[in-house]
Parts: C-alpha cells; structure tokens; sequence
C-alpha cells in the first residue's frame, strides 16, 4: 500500500496498492480501490483508469477534495489522471515531461506546480489539463501565500543562475521571461536553503566558510538573522513559524550530536537562548530531528529532551522556553505501588519522535480538540533509557502523569479526544484494541481480529456523523493488506447536554496564569458515555494577569544571571544606537527584557520592563564599512561592481557619505537612504584601485577603504605583525595564506600613512617605523581573479613594559579559538584590569594568544607626552606593574564571562628585560645586561639542541578595532606565581598550525597543500 486519503466529513475513501517485483526491482502492477461507504466496501477503479495503467502517486486537492489527480509510473508512461468527483471518473492527460512532484496552490483549486526529474518547474492553470514551463534548475519552489504576496499567481523558487551559483528569484507562472523576474534578495544564496514558511522568508549565505543567515518579515527586505556573538552556528534548522515567532534550532561550534533552541522576536531578526544542548534522533530516512515537542491545544507548552553531563533528561516549559522545569513522575505504578522519585535526582523521562508513519500515533501524542492530555512513551528515573519503557499520561497539561501501560502503544484519540483507543506497536501482532473514555484511568478491551494483525496504521473519521476507525496491516509479512472497519458510535447511547461536562483550569503545579492568562476549558466527566457535538467549545474563558517577572525574557544580547536578573553579555554593547534613529525621532532603549511573545499578561512589571522610548542623541559617524556586493575585492573589467556602505553607529538621515572609486572619479550622497541598494560603478581600466568612503557629520567622521583589482585562488590570508613596536627598529611583518601556491601570489603591502604598496613575491617584508603612535599596515594577496586582505595597528613606542597572564582552567571550555573572540576577551580582561588600578585607559593593552590554554599577553606604553622626562615615565611603568603584578598574584583580578563562570586572571610571567627600550644605555649595568644576553644564547641554543619549544612568538591584540590585532610578544623572565609552565606553550608554527587547521575544520578553504610562513622576530 503506497498511499491512504481520506476525504474527512464525506465517506469516500481512495486506497492505492503497488506490487513491487523484488526480482526485477520495480513496481509492476497497481490498483486504485474506492469505497464510498466509509471502508464498509470497496470498488477496483483499474477499469476507470486503463486495467494496465501502473499508477504511481495519488493527490487530493486540498481546497477542494472533490478533485484528485493521479500520476502514472514513468517507467510505462508519462500521463495525469483527474477526477472532479471524488475519484468516481477519471480523464487521461499526456504528459511531456515526468513529475517528481506536485504542489496546489493554498486557496485556487485548479492551480498546480509540478517538479520534473530535470528540475524544471511546470505550472497549470487548469487542474492538470495543460502545462506550462515556469523556471529551469530549481531547486526549491513555494507559491504565493494570501494576504502576504500582492499576487496570488507568484511563484518563490531558489534557482541556478547561468554561472551555476543559486539566486532567490520570483516570478508570476504564466510570465517567467528573464525581464518579469525579480530578485527580493540582492547577490547568491547556498543551495537548498531557501525556505517561505507563514510570514517569513528565510536564506543563507556562506561567505569564507561562515554561513551569515537572513530572514524577511512580511515581505520586507532581508535583514540579517542575529544570534549571540559566539554561537558561531554550523547548522541552523526553522522548527516553526507559528504565533509571530520563529523557533531556530541551532547546531554550534562545539556540538555535535546536539542544537540549542533559540526564540525569535516578532520579526525574527534577534534570536536568544531558550534551551541549550537539546537531543537529536536520527529518523529512518537518515535525517536528523529534534527532541522538542510542541503541545498541541496549550499555547507556548513544549517539552524537550536536553543533554546534561552525559545524561539526557526531559524538560517541561510553559512559557515558551523562558522557565523549564523536569517532570514529576507518577506517584505509584500500575499495580498501585507506590514509586518513591524525588526530584531533581528522579523524574519522568519521555520520548518524542512523531511518526513517519502519518496513521501511526508516534511516541507523544496530543491534540487540538483535547487540551491538557498527553499520551508518551517513556521511563522513570535519572536519565532516558529506551529500555523498561511504558506508556504515560497526563490529563492536566503535564503537571501531574500515571502509568497505563507497560508496553508501548500506539494512542488515538477518538470523538474530538474524549475517547481514546490504544494498540501494541506493529511490530507485535495483536487481535486486541483497548479503549478508554476517562482520560486513560480505565481502559476496556475489544477484540477486532479473529487472527492476529501487524496493525500498520489507523484511519480515524474526524466528523461527528460516522463514529468509525480503520485500521489496516497484514497477517504476515507476506499476506495481502487487511482492512477492519470498527464502527464506535453504539458506544455512545445518546449525545452531551449540559450536566456531563465539568471545568478545568490550566495551571504551571499550581500557578494559575499560563502565558499572561486564566484559561479555563471544558471536558467531559469521565466515564459519561455521551457524544461529543459539533458545538464543544473547549476553551471557556481566558482571562488576563498582571504582568509578572516570569511573563518576561531576556532581550538580545543579554544573558540571564543567577539571581534571575537579565545583564548584558560580555560581548554586547548596549550602549550603541540604530544608525537608523535620526536626531529629533525616538528609539526604544532596551531594559535587558522582552515580554514573551504572545504572552496576554497586563500592567504590573509590564512597564518596568518594557522598552524606554527615549530621544535619538545626535552622534558622530562610527564603524563605517565598505564593501562590495559579492563580497570580493576583484571585478572583471567591463562588469558593473556594487559597493555598499555599512554603518554602525551615527545618524544615517544627517550623515554625508562620499565615495573615491579611486580612478579619478567620486560621488556624494546627503545621507545613507540613497544608497541602500548599493552604489554602482564600471570601471573601464585593469588596474588596482583605492576606493574609499567618508561618513561626515557636524559631530566628526569616519573612513574606510578596500583595494579593488580590476582581474588559482587563495582563500585566507592572516598578517603576523608585532603589535607593539620599538620606534625606529627593524620588525618583520608576515603574510600567512592558505592554501599558499608558491611562486604564484603577489603581496601588495600598504605601511603607515603611504597611498602607495609595496609590492613582493615573498609573503614576509622588514619594516621600520619611524613615527610614534598607531601606525596601520594593510596587505593584499593576489592569485588570479581573488584578492583577499588583512590590516593590523601596530602601536610604536620608545620603550614599553609586559606582563605574561594566564587564567584559572574553565576559560578554555569557551574559547572557540576564534580572532573575535580573543578581541572581545582581551577587552574584557582590560576591564577587569582598571578596576584594580588607576593607569589610564589608553596606555594599557591586552593581547590573547591564540591555541590552548588560553594565556594573554599585558603591555604598558609610557604617556604620549612625557613632560615629566623619560626616567619619570620608566619608572611609573615599573611601578603599576608591580601593582598589576601583585593584584594578579593575589587573586584580585577576575571577571564573570557567562553566568556562573567566573574566570581568574594570573601572572605567568614577566618580560625578560626589566623594560623594553629602544636607546641603548650606558650605565653600570651594561655588563649585567651583557651577562643576561650571553646567558639567554646559551639557553637558546640548550632549548634548540634539545629540541624544547620556544614560547611567546606569535600573539593576537586589539588596539581599539573590529579587527582583531596580531602580534610578536616579549619573551619572559621572571616566573611568579606561574599558572602554566613553558612546555605548555606551542611553537609560534604550531600555533600558526592550530589557527589554520581550526579554521579549515570549521569550513574554509579546500584540501591542498599550503606553506606556511612564520616571522623571525621577537620585540625584546
């Protein structure tokens, strides 16, 4: 049997039955039965169909069930069967093409898309009659959704482009020519992952190996999806779009066999956490599906299996993921034992994988029309276990559970679910049915075979009018299909008035309001054997709640803390303000929460809570970015490039943006809303061209530039510079790339201030810097049609001072050994560092290495005007590093990296010289220097001749930028307090090593071979 429809409220049922021939591989026969007595008999249609006609699939309009249309095998034929009374007749359709697969549109019951094995796209107008060629290489198709689309005949479709990258095009059916389609998503999109879903539209983009996603809220441009910093997803799934939110499971960087759950504001742009770490099943069809349940008939009740410490429990939440709370499990067994489990260290474990099967009931099961009853398969005690298993229910929304069985069971529920019928899994034949009108408390057992049934599936009639169920199976695995009709409604003596019904409240083990309501629903006694009518009203009242804590979650980039309060993550800055708030308008300023998303709850917190609309300060230009729309830094010469200009903070309406192409043309725009679409240029010479943007208001401004060349790719490139320099000595600035093809890269190197590069075939150059402060290098790699580029902000100074830190264990559980990460880390740790010293701001910077375990290196700069003298300036560095030092020593330094990991911050080490200099001395402690030096050969060449490892070559920084900052650190001398020894520090290759393999393992790059380059420098 391929395919079981039934029409619902009407009698007629269509079956489809294929033979299929082992030996040759292939169905060989089929048989379309009808019954228009609700299964009591059935007609063979094979002589209505062609009696050697080999169907293939059957489809039921679903805006009219009158009309069904049937594919044949395309092995036979290729041909279309429609019927516009209910399968009584049928008309034949020749076919040019073979249909993979069908889809009707949602409200017109003559309009169809079909899906050819070539990935063509056909649409017909006329339920089926005629075809017409929409789209070729689709990938993915949706059409129109009513009140959403302006027409009700477009088409959504992912597509290849002729270049064979994938774009998001629409078009109506009937008029698909290249000039009638739109692109609503400017640039390519990966493959497979277009999805329109309710008032959403979601795609995603991969760019260097990270995959950015976006999604469009009713039709509004895309925005891009914004999850925590560091989630660093590796996958992303939608799990629902209902009730004007999205819920997102997301795989990240250090899972594997687990997503978090993450819960969308209304327009699904700002996900937050609502679950971490929950289990996936791989399904038959090998796909992966997540543990999370969504009651059916509650709103904002799921429950879901999370892994905690090698054990996977189940979690219940009634407020959509904001509070989550173990099951309690029953409190005796089937025999009226008592079962002694006492939370948190014993509950009610459940599975909850839905059926493939869509007539088999699954493993949890509920429904609309039976609020607060939940039948699951499951287990008592510290963790899920697929083995000791029974079936549990709960009849009041999961607060309390008993046993009815110590076997799984598939469970239906019967007359709008005040009925239930229960019956052993198929893999064990039965002749038995168990029947329970009481919410599973008694259960009476019926027997519908006289021999034993592998029962497959159960039909169950949805209307009030026939009161039947249908199970089919076989006898044996060999037998022929069996169908049993049971006709239930003699059951029923007569129909509920009034005195059979009783109320029931909905409650969280006591507390009344669920998501902001009262709700009281209407259920029938148990053990009154009436029927349900067409009129039960489940649901009797809702009333609202004054807004509590509980009604409210934290908003985005806030993390909850464990007195319950909402703070900002290390990562976010709540300070910054939309570009899009202009002076004289108004912006809501986040309090760290967000009420609940179809949460009903009023007054009370709510405005304690809720936003502050506050006036938009009039700022000056930050974070300006430019960029082109494909994202590269190369265009073919004659071909039209898209620059966009991004920027973070400032006031978009008052901001002027002016744009140097760079070949001897520039443009201007009064303000950001001209150029939300890119600014074109076509540049009509080979070459390589500075293009940079200005954003400029009365408060101050902003710049950025990129290198574009107009013309065996290379994929990364990561510029190894010291980030702190001795004024006018010799550094070497190096260019990693992967994969690197020798002899065919050219480096092109911006120094400083210089508008002119320096251009080499070597990735590594010598450089002096002559000009104190920060001094900017930007270099480009050039293979082919791919130019990549780095920039790095040296800080150079005449002499400097450096601490070596280490920090307490649990801080390498979270490092992702990522550059944003260390950015924002090493900013932290600065934080944390001021508030256990006065040293100014600007003259303390901190540099996370990269690898494991995580370590960081401390510099202190003299004051940029050093009235006072040099020696003065020398000796202020001594001392708050004697002051930073003891504060590390004793513990002082610390700071809070998520809730409940507080990370310690140590000195490891310091630097070798008591101060880096860079005039030389001539005092009585030139022989002790002299002595230090001869001493730190011979250790050199010991460590070299017994292969020990060097430490404290290649370090990552930031001085003040988006971009994280390499470095060349300061070797050490001193060993206070040492949390990690040397031998613990890799090699600067090896480090070089661990970067470029973690980055390869999270996606970049292909698998050939590269040399790796490492500088020879170290800033003593």
């Amino acid at each position: 049997m391929e395919r079981l429809i039934c029409d619902s409220g009407v009698d007629v049922i269509l079956i489809l039955t294929k033979l299929y021939d082992f030996h040759m591989g292939s169905v060989t026969e089929s048989t379309l039965w009808r019954s228009t007595n609700y299964g009591s008999t059935y007609e063979k249609m094979n002589d209505k169909v062609g009696s050697k006609t080999v169907l293939s699939y059957l489809y039921v309009c679903p805006s009219n069930k009158r009309k069904i249309m049937v594919l044949t095998d395309p092995e036979f034929e290729r041909s279309v069967l429609i019927s516009s009374d209910e399968g009584a007749n049928y008309q034949k359709y020749r076919l040019s093409f073979y249909i993979l697969s069908l889809l009707f549109h949602p409200t017109q019951e003559d309009w169809a898309l079909a899906y050819s094995h070539d990935q063509k796209l056909y649409a017909s107008l006329d339920f089926g009659r005629k075809w017409q060629l929409v789209h070729e290489h689709v990938n993915r198709f949706y059409w129109s959704i009513t009140g959403l689309d302006k027409e009700s005949d477009l088409v959504h479709m992912e597509a290849h482009a002729p270049d064979g990258r994938v774009q998001y095009v629409t078009c109506r059916v009937l008029s698909c020519s290249e000039p009638n389609r739109n692109h609503p998503f400017p640039g390519y999109i990966d493959i497979s992952s277009l999805v329109v879903q309710d008032d959403y539209m979601f795609i995603q983009v991969t760019t260097a190996g990270r995959a950015s996603y976006y999604v469009s809220y009713k039709r509004e441009p895309f925005l891009k999806i914004k999850l925590p910093k560091y989630s660093l997803p590796k996958d992303l799934h939608i799990v629902s779009t209902d009730e004007h939110q999205v819920f997102a499971a997301v795989q990240e960087w250090n899972q594997n066999d687990t997503y978090n759950l993450y819960l969308s504001d209304t327009r699904g742009i700002f996900f937050t956490l609502a679950m971490e770490n929950v289990k996936t099943t791989r399904g038959l069809g090998g796909n992966q599906m997540l543990d999370l349940y969504e009651v059916a008939g509650i709103k904002g009740m799921l429950i879901a299996n999370k892994r905690l410490d090698n054990q996977v429990k189940t979690y219940i939440t009634y407020n959509k993921g904001r509070d989550w709370r173990l099951l309690q499990a029953p409190a005796t067994d089937l025999a009226g034992n008592d079962i002694h489990c006492i939370l948190p260290f014993c509950s009610l474990h459940l599975q909850l994988q839905t059926s493939e099967n869509p007539y088999l009931s699954g493993s949890i099961s509920t429904k609309d029309s039976a609020p607060g009853v939940i039948v699951a398969t499951g287990n008592i005690g510290s963790e899920l276990s697929y083995n000791n298993v029974g079936m549990f229910i709960s009849s009041d929304a999961g607060n309390n559970w008993r046993q009815i069985f110590d076997e799984e069971h598939n469970v239906w529920f019967l007359d709008k679910g005040g009925a239930l019928v229960a019956v052993k899994q198929p893999t064990v034949p039965t002749r038995h049915l168990q029947i329970s009108f009481d919410e599973g408390r008694q259960w009476t057992r019926h027997s519908f075979s006289l021999v034993p049934l592998f029962v497959d599936g159960m039909l169950v009639e949805a209307g009030t009018e026939n009161q039947i169920m249908t199970f089919f199976g076989h006898f044996s695995h060999r037998s022929e299909w069996q169908l049993i009709k049971i006709d239930y409604k003699p059951i029923f003596n007569r129909k509920c008035t009034e005195g059979d019904y009783q109320t029931w409240h909905l409650h969280n083990k006591g507390e009344p309001c669920v998501m902001g309501q009262k709700q009281l629903y209407m259920k029938r006694r148990p053990g009154n054997y009436c029927m349900l009518g067409k009129d039960y009203a489940k649901l009797l009242s809702a009333e609202s709640c004054i807004c509590r804590a509980h009604d409210f979650e934290c908003d985005y980039g806030y993390e909850r803390r464990g007195d319950g309060n909402c703070l900002p993550a290390f990562w976010y800055n709540p300070a910054i303000v939309s570009r899009n708030c202009s002076q004289g308008q108004n912006y809501l300023n986040s309090t760290g929460y967000r009420k609940v998303v179809s949460n009903n709850c009023t007054n009370g917190v709510k405005e304690i809570y809720t936003p502050r609309k506050q006036l938009c300060p009039n700022r000056a230009p930050k974070g300006l970015s430019l960029s082109t729309r494909e994202g590269k830094l190369t265009a073919n010469l004659g071909t039209n490039v898209t620059f966009l200009v991004h920027l973070d903070e400032g006031d978009s309406m008052r901001t002027n943006i002016q744009l140097d192409f760079g070949d001897g043309t520039a443009v201007s725009y009064s303000n950001l809303s001209w150029i939300e679409e890119g600014i074109r240029h076509l540049y009509k010479t080979a070459g390589i061209f500075r293009v940079s943007a200005l954003a400029e208001n009365t408060l101050g401004s902003d710049t950025s530039t990129l290198y574009l060349h107009v013309i065996c790719p290379v994929e990364h490139i990561q510029l190894l510079a010291p980030f702190v320099a001795i004024k006018n000595k010799e550094v070497n600035l190096t260019a990693v790339v992967w994969p690197n093809h020798s002899r065919t890269l050219t480096y092109f190197w911006w120094l400083g201030n210089s508008t002119e590069p320096i251009i080499s075939l070597d990735g590594s150059i010598s450089y002096t810097f002559t000009r104190e402060g920060m001094n900017t290098v930007t270099v480009q790699v050039s293979s082919a049609n791919t130019i990549l580029q780095d920039t790095k902000t040296i800080a150079v100074q005449e002499f400097f001072k450096s601490l070596l830190l280490s920090f307490s264990p649990n801080l390498d559980e979270y490092n992702p050994d990522i550059p944003e990460w260390r950015l924002d880390v090493g900013r932290v740790i600065k934080k944390a560092l001021l508030q256990v010293s006065e040293f100014p701001e600007d003259q303390l910077l901190v540099a996370v290495f990269p690898g494991l375990p995580t370590a960081a290196e401390l510099f202190l700069l003299p004051h940029k005007n050093q009235s006072e003298g040099r020696k003065k300036s020398e000796e202020e560095l001594e001392q708050i590093s004697e002051v930073l030092a003891s504060a590390l020593n004793q513990n002082l330094v610390e700071f809070e990296l998520k809730p409940g990991a507080r990370v310690i911050v140590y000195v490891t080490q310091l630097t070798l010289a008591p101060l880096v200099d860079s005039i030389p001395r001539h005092s009585s402690s030139a022989m002790l220097m002299l002595l230090s030096v001869v001493f730190l050969g011979l250790a050199v060449f010991l460590i070299y001749k017994f292969k020990r490892k060097i430490p404290w070559i290649n370090i990552y920084a930031e001085v003040n930028q988006e971009k994280e900052q390499e470095m060349i650190g300061s070797v050490s001398q001193s060993d206070s307090t040492p949390k990690i020894t040397l031998s613990e520090f890799p090699t600067p290759k090896e480090l070089m090593e661990k970067e470029l393999d973690a980055r390869v393992k999270r996606g970049i790059g292909n698998a050939c071979e590269s040399t790796r380059e490492i500088p020879n420098c170290t800033s003593v």
